[in-house]
Parts: C-alpha cells; sequence; structure tokens
C-alpha cells in the first residue's frame, strides 16, 4: 500500500497551470512538514514537492497560500525526466488525492477562508 498523509505549511504560493493539449489543471507546492531530530533535540523540517490535479488543483491555488497549514494526503510516486542539460534525473514527489486547509484551536488565523477542506470531485464513490 502506498499512502501517506502530511501536515505541514506551504513554502510558497501554489502554482497553478494547465496541460497543453488536454487543459487539465495541475498545482505544485512545497509543503515543509516539522520532524523531531532526537540527536540534537530541536525541530527541522523535510520539504516534500506536491502534486495536485484536476478540481482540487484549481482550489488548493485559488484558497492557500505561502504559509498557510494544509494537511494532505495521496501516494508518493517517483518519476524521470530529462533535464535541460540533457542529463536524466529522477524526482520523488507527493501526487495528492485530498488536501484541506488545517486550523487549530489556539491559533491566531486571520483568513477563515483557508480553512475549507477540499476534496477532488473524481471520487470513485
Amino acid at each position: 500500500m502506498n499512502k501517506v498523509v502530511l501536515i505541514g505549511r506551504l513554502t510558497k504560493d501554489p502554482e497553478l497551470k494547465f496541460t497543453p493539449g488536454t487543459g487539465n489543471a495541475v498545482t505544485t507546492l512545497t509543503l515543509a512538514v516539522d520532524r523531531y531530530n532526537t540527536k540534537t533535540g530541536q525541530k527541522e523540517a523535510d520539504f516534500i514537492p506536491v502534486v495536485i490535479w484536476g478540481k482540487t488543483a484549481e482550489s488548493v491555488a485559488n484558497y492557500l497560500k505561502k504559509g498557510s497549514q494544509a494537511a494532505i494526503s495521496g501516494r508518493i510516486q517517483t518519476r524521470l525526466y530529462d533535464a535541460k542539460d540533457g542529463t536524466k534525473r529522477y524526482v520523488t514527489e507527493v501526487v495528492a488525492d485530498a488536501f484541506g486547509g488545517v486550523h487549530f484551536i489556539g491559533s491566531n488565523a486571520k483568513d477563515s477562508s483557508e480553512i475549507v477542506p477540499v476534496i477532488d470531485g473524481d471520487e470513485p464513490f
């Protein structure tokens, strides 16, 4: 089973694009996810690339911004691409199938519009 659930903050505004030909919406972003380092006793962050497709991609681009706290679920995927210098490179990313804003009690969120959960309308049920 390939399933991942992450909670973190967007490192920059989501980037919405549309695929050539089909016009499918795709949003890319990086999620900073905290983890505890047992050796140093400090919090550190992992920076996870995330890809979102379809209606969810458009919603994420419209509602979330740099610094927004978000929860995602999806799968880890590795793909191969040709870099501009002609070399082949691998990238590992999370392909999200559900995405939502997160609001913790006691936080001082100023914009409640980012607290709307977003689920793609293409679910099989």
